[in-house]
């Protein structure tokens, strides 16, 4: 399985950028979103930035990692999904 990570822009150009999330730094290609300014948060796929994040979306993102994490380690991870209030509900072609 695949996921995406956010990371923050702390330097950059028009082909890449180094970001960094906790204490990993990488260097990412920018060809998807082209030169963004140091600071903005990017979700990050296979070391290429696919989309710009919110500073809110990014934290949630970081959140259900750290539910992941949490999972597969045994420990409680509810409070890691609280923004899910509510049972999934499957879309009106598939019930």
């Amino acid at each position: 399985m695949c996921l995406g990570v956010p990371m923050r822009i702390v330097e950059g150009d028009d082909i890449s950028a180094l970001c960094e999330r906790r204490e990993e730094r990488r260097r990412v290609s920018m060809l998807l979103l082209g030169p963004q300014p140091i600071g903005t948060q990017v979700l990050i796929h296979i070391d290429t930035a696919v989309r710009v994040l919110d500073a809110e979306e990014a934290g949630l993102i970081d959140q259900a990692l750290d539910g992941l994490a949490a999972a597969m380690r045994g420990e409680d991870f509810g409070s890691a999904f609280a923004d899910l209030d509510r049972e999934p509900q499957l879309p009106d072609h598939l019930r």
